[in-house]
């Protein structure tokens, strides 16, 4: 049976943040109660809701994985890596800095982190894999046959050539590290393709790249003014003394009104700007991504990234704390309400994935709390 995806949205969400809190409120109550060990399994059941009701075409998706498979990864990880790089770490660099070796503790240093970011890049792959492998659409998974180890390398060496020519090169690192990512993976017997290219966004990542040296600049000159400023008041008579008084009281409102908009100016505008190139960036990589004859697409403005970032922030900080349960579900509705599919699907030729079924969960992406989006 073909699909048009161009007759309708593929992508649909109807779940609702009344039938999801119950669940939420659940995990995090149980989550305190365990220390936070039921964290795997709260995962789990928030995943589990939200797929089912997500519509993919004519089909709704189903998530498969276990908070047991979370927990065994997580454990693993620390197991196998985070425990021996935190003493081979510690021992190794303490050890070579108590003897007088500073040469050689830095160096030890810098392999340590080499060797943390390649791990870095081994986790988003892995994650990937193993959340194509746990999601089912018409009973049909994806996954990869790679183990993620050269993509950890190149996660390395693209990471470190991306900050030569001052950082200039990043959107080419971020571009390339996800084409190599999707391009490894496959859904049932189709594999993905992925040609985001980084020229297409190169002029808002240089619009974030100047925005702190600009924000610079404006704030030496405000500071400027008010050092003129503080040179005019301070030679005004005070107390009844002739000039170099203390300044009048305004003076120390002017100090914090400015001090104010440097601090704005600086995070809030540097984030916003931060975001233009984000929205850019992932509608240019949603966008080149393909699966078959299915082309994908992602209309996420810079406005609604603002909203939702804005909105996490409002409900985390409004609540003190106990939004963040929500924070998946508004993260997961965000991503469904603009991702769209474009081309044909023929349903009746889809077989299962021959893919390797990974064993455990994301413990690497665990380890290192990296984001599910």
């Amino acid at each position: 049976m073909p699909y048009d995806s161009r007759d309708d949205k593929a992508f649909a969400f109807d779940g609702d943040w009344r039938e999801f809190a119950p669940i939420a409120l659940t995990n995090l109550l149980l989550c305190v109660v365990t220390l936070g060990v039921y964290l795997f399994w709260a995962r789990t059941r928030e995943r589990r809701y939200l797929w089912s009701r997500t519509r993919f075409i004519d089909d709704r998706l189903e998530w498969t994985g276990t908070g047991l498979e979370l927990f065994i990864g997580y454990v693993f990880a620390l197991v196998l890596f985070a425990i021996p790089f935190s003493l081979i770490n510690f021992i190794a660099l303490n050890g070579a800095m108590m003897r007088g070796h500073e040469g050689l503790a830095a160096l030890i240093g810098f392999v340590m982190y080499l060797f943390l970011i390649s791990l870095t890049g081994v986790a988003i792959f892995r994650a990937l894999r193993y959340r194509l492998s746990r999601t089912l659409w018409h009973g049909i998974r994806g996954g990869s046959d790679a183990f993620g180890l050269a993509f950890g390398f190149s996660y390395l060496w693209k990471t470190v050539l991306g900050s030569f020519a001052l950082g200039l090169l990043i959107p080419w690192s971020m571009t390339s590290l996800w084409n190599e990512r999707w391009g490894r993976m496959s859904f049932g017997p189709h594999r993905f393709h992925a040609e985001a290219r980084a020229g297409s966004i190169f002029l808002k990542f240089l619009l974030f790249y100047l925005a702190p040296i600009i924000a610079f600049f404006v704030i030496a000159i405000l500071f400027a003014i008010f050092g003129v400023f503080a040179a005019m008041l301070g030679g005004f008579p005070q107390g009844g003394s002739e000039g170099g008084g203390a300044p009048p009281e305004g003076f120390m409102v002017i100090l914090f009104a400015i001090g104010a908009a440097a601090y704005l100016l600086f995070f809030v505008v540097l984030g916003v700007v931060a975001l233009v190139y984000y929205s850019a960036y992932f509608s240019e990589a949603v966008g080149k991504l393909t699966l078959g004859e299915l082309q994908f697409a992602f209309t996420a403005t810079t406005k609604d990234w603002i909203r939702l970032f804005l909105g996490n922030f409002l409900l985390v900080i409004c609540t003190l704390g106990v939004g963040q349960v929500f924070v998946g579900y508004r993260n997961w509705t965000f991503f469904i309400r603009h991702m769209h599919a474009y081309g044909e699907m023929n349903l009746d030729t889809l077989t299962q994935s021959t893919t390797r079924e990974p064993g455990q969960g994301e413990g690497l992406l665990d380890a290192f709390d990296i984001g599910a989006i």
